[in-house]
């Protein structure tokens, strides 16, 4: 049975039964403590805190998951996915136990003609919570003998979300692989060959904090008996298609494939191939389900993930042997497979594929970095006479640059290196350590909204902004520090929940509209308006005149001020997006935006900086478009027909089932959103590009005035220009040219300045080798550098130095002075290498004086440290270094 048939029976097995299909909501949701969402309940979290009331009783889904905590172990095994789908059945204060263990056994076992799985039953085993007695009364009422049955503890039969909320026993589902795959003895005794397959949780209490899966005060019961389940939907894939573990499956077998055909290696002949071939299925499929839902590759959170997984893939495939890029192939078939239960991977193949290549190209520069890095850390280690990399040193090239641990340890195989292994992994598991640590200090109790439940469950507030600044509204709550208060007073700030608003809640990326709340002797300041559960508007004010009472019938008005510029701010935003599709071609695809009165910026997804001449472009574009006074229409229409009519979307945005839609000039610009906007292109204003720069990973951005802010740069410009002109004595059309011709001036003049102070230093070589120390038969110069000699030219300095001696047995040692830092040369010439003398080894005799490290080879070495106050004991060490070499 296919996984894409797998998902189908599932959600017609309980539509059937009357729940509420629900879609798989993003990978990306708003919940502090996740990076993603990593289980099917998480959607629904809202409901189970009693937060708000849910629309439906019961309800289905299948939900994408990512769980990154195992990335290291992909692969390694086979039972490690950092993708996987959850199918799942909730009940909100509906059924419980019964129902939940009736339904599931149900579907595993009905025949496959009744729209079962046509699991064997006599496979089947259940596990139930230590004391939990009615679960195990209900599983042998299905016909599972009492041996079949087994209880486990906390850790393995209790769900938490892992801070305080809601929690409860749950009773899980296992197929017998059979007497091949393990001992026997159940899932106590064997999890291999004991796979488990379903998880159904009993929601009835509440817990307190704690600090393990096992570790928490359970407070009482919830006001409702809930349930939430979960079927692993790979799982059951491999068990029902008769292959070994989840990459054997029909999502994940074809990427092998491809890999192999890419590789010229075959899967299932060498353990350490195997795990490469695995993590490039895994990783592909994952990066792509990311990238789909509008994550980039980035330097931390989730960008710094995908990243991470999608170097994970460049990396397995060039030690399987690619010498090619292969990301655009992998996307290509994760695309293919997967688009029939996630279409928007087909529709938006061309974006996905562009930003994982990117990364590809990315990395391999990276890795061509790293090679030269590394041939360097392994000359030094050669130089010091040693075989071994250190731990440190392969840290730095894996966490600094980049770098591989597995091609640092075959690069140093191939040169006749070790690398202490034992350092690098002590390093990482404090690495690891340290963010695990972070994590946990930033994860915390969901914020509790139950002040708003009452308000949120009343309805939508009704926004008139679209068609009016001013409205007349009933004051249906006030909340102050998070408790419902009947009334506030002058000085005082608290949240004005309205039945209707004009004013903006900020979303979109148009932040919220600045207004007053008045009426009779009452006048409240609007700072900032938010949504709550993206229906309530909670107005954040200031008591400024009077007292505000709950029920009070109010004037809401929006700053038309501040309107006029936000409005402007979010249509120019809509320009500049068409303008840069337009220059640029669709794949400058949005990744994010901001827009307040004003002003604009734009995050789009591409690859390398922008050339000036399609930034002008762009601003152009986006002026013509202003001047044509397009009319902008807005309408509201399902998604689908939306899409169909090549409305833009924002992805990783969730959207319901109607949808806003702001068209500008026709086929100019579409877009779904739900801001507010002109009536008319030009009264955008002229919109003046100030520049665009990197954010990230293949994202630029754009910033952009627009209307009077915009003019006002311009006469700025204007009036800075007019003052160079006036300074140059030249009109303003030729400044450009004359700058260009003083700019010239001053590199000869920089150029002929340092000309003049080398020659300077240079002078200085023959009063160095007048005074060189003979200690024994040896020529030595160990100095403080000339002061103001820069760094760079030490090694001038030093090579000319020892040019002079010729070939009499001469090492030379310079240390400098320049900011506080202490960069220095040592340079031993051919006579005394043959007498045994080595830069490198005289590096470490005045290194830690002046806590220094450097390096190079035999007959020159460099480097710098941070302790001037320790030059002259460094030099002091040299000399005694010296004689000690020189007998």
């Amino acid at each position: 049975m296919q996984t894409h048939e797998i998902r189908r029976r599932f959600l017609d097995h309980f539509v059937r039964a009357g729940h509420t299909e629900v879609p798989s909501a993003s990978l990306i949701l708003a919940d502090p403590n996740l990076l993603f969402v990593n289980a099917g309940m998480v959607q629904f979290v809202p409901f189970f805190l009693g937060q708000q009331t849910p629309p439906y009783a019961t309800a289905t889904s299948v939900q994408k998951c990512v769980r990154t905590g195992d990335i290291e172990n992909v692969g390694i095994t086979t039972r490690h996915n950092t993708f996987f789908q959850m199918a799942g059945n909730f009940s909100f204060g509906d059924y419980f136990k019964r129902e939940a263990i009736t339904f599931a056994w149900s579907l595993l076992t009905n025949s496959v003609e009744d729209g079962g799985y046509g699991f064997d039953p006599e496979k089947l085993w259940a596990t139930v919570y230590l004391d939990d007695d009615e679960a195990e009364q209900i599983w042998l009422s299905m016909g599972v003998p009492a041996e079949r049955i087994q209880r486990r503890g906390m850790a393995d039969n209790y769900w938490s979300m892992g801070i305080p909320g809601p929690c409860g026993p749950c009773s899980e589902i296992y197929y017998d692989r059979g007497p091949e795959y393990g001992i026997e003895g159940g899932p106590e005794a064997d999890e291999d060959r004991y796979i488990e397959i379903w998880n159904l949780v009993f929601m009835q209490n509440e817990r307190g904090a704690g600090t393990s899966k096992d570790d928490f005060e359970i407070l009482g019961p919830l006001p409702k008996k809930n349930i939430d389940t979960g079927m692993g939907v790979e799982r059951v894939a491999f068990l029902l298609q008769g292959v070994d573990n989840v990459y054997e499956t029909d999502l994940l077998r074809p990427i092998i494939d491809k890999a192999e055909e890419l590789t010229g290696r075959s899967y299932g002949v060498t353990h350490e191939d195997d795990v490469r071939f695995r993590v490039i299925a895994d990783h592909a499929r994952t990066g792509a389900m990311l990238i789909a839902d509008g994550v980039n590759p980035g330097n931390d959170g989730r960008g710094y993930v995908l990243r991470r997984l999608l170097r994970r893939i460049v990396r397995s495939a060039r030690l399987l042997g690619a010498e090619k890029p292969v990301m655009g192939e992998f996307m290509k078939v994760v695309s293919d497979l997967m688009s029939p239960s996630y279409p928007e991977l087909a529709t938006d193949f061309r974006r996905i594929e562009t930003v994982a290549v990117g990364e590809e190209t990315a990395f391999l520069k990276t890795l061509n970095t790293g090679s030269t890095l590394f041939d360097n850390t392994a000359a030094a280690v050669k130089a010091k006479g040693s075989n071994t990399i250190a731990g440190t040193d392969a840290f730095t090239l894996h966490d600094t640059y980049g770098f591989p641990i597995d091609l640092t340890l075959e690069m140093a195989a191939e040169a006749g290196l070790s690398v202490d292994e034992d350092g690098f992994r002590s390093l990482m598991a404090e690495q690891r350590k340290r963010a695990k640590d972070d994590a946990q200090a930033r994860k915390h109790a969901h914020a509790d909204l139950t002040v708003y439940k009452e308000l949120v469950d009343r309805g939508a507030t009704e926004f008139t902004g679209f068609d009016e600044l001013t409205s007349e509204a009933h004051v249906l709550a006030l909340i102050a520090d998070g408790v419902r208060v009947p009334v506030a007073t002058v000085g005082q700030d608290v949240e004005v929940i309205l039945d209707r608003s004009p004013l903006y809640a900020e979303s979109g990326g148009q932040i919220a509209d600045r207004g007053s709340i008045t009426a009779n002797g009452l006048k409240l300041r609007v700072n900032d308006v938010q949504k709550i559960a993206k229906k309530v508007w909670v107005h954040k004010s200031t008591v400024e005149q009077g007292q505000v009472t709950e029920g009070d019938v109010v004037l809401a008005q929006a700053d038309p001020a501040w309107r006029r510029g936000a409005t402007q701010g979010h249509s120019g935003t809509h320009m500049v997006h068409a303008a840069l599709r337009q220059i640029l071609g669709p794949n400058a695809v949005q990744a994010g935006s901001m827009n307040k009165p004003g002003y604009l910026r734009f995050d789009f997804n591409w690859q390398g900086q922008l050339s000036e001449q399609q930034k002008s472009e762009i601003e152009a574009v986006s002026n013509d478009a202003v001047g044509a006074d397009f009319p902008v229409n807005t309408f509201v229409t399902d998604l689908t027909k939306a899409k169909e009519m090549g409305a833009m979307a924002l992805f990783g945005e969730n959207y319901g089932d109607e949808v806003r839609v702001v068209e500008i000039g026709g086929p100019f610009s579409m877009e779904l959103c739900g801001g507010t906007h002109v009536q008319h292109s030009s009264q955008i204003g002229p919109i003046t590009v100030l520049g665009e720069s990197s954010v990230g990973s293949g994202i630029r951005r754009v910033e952009a005035f627009v209307g009077l802010d915009s003019y006002k740069y311009l006469a700025k410009e204007r009036a800075l220009l007019a003052g160079l002109a006036s300074s140059l004595k030249v009109p303003s059309d030729e400044v450009p040219a004359r700058v260009e011709q003083l700019v010239d001036r001053l590199k000869v003049a920089e150029k002929e300045l340092e000309r003049t102070k080398m020659a300077a230093v240079l002078s200085s070589a023959g009063k160095f080798v007048e005074e060189a120390e003979r200690i024994g038969s040896v020529l030595l110069v160990a100095v403080a550098a000339p002061e103001g000699v820069p760094a760079g030219d030490l090694r001038t300095l030093a090579t000319d130095i020892r040019g002079r001696f010729g070939t009499l047995p001469a090492v030379v040692v310079l240390l400098g002075n320049a900011d506080g830092k202490v960069p220095f040369v040592v340079t031993v010439n051919k006579g005394a290498q043959e007498l045994g003398f080595k830069a490198g080894d005289l590096v470490g005799a005045f290194g830690p004086s002046i806590a220094g490290r450097g390096g190079g080879k035999p007959e020159m070495a460099q480097g710098a440290g941070s302790d001037p106050s320790g030059i002259p004991t460094g030099l002091a060490a040299v000399r005694a270094r010296v004689a000690e070499l020189a007998g």
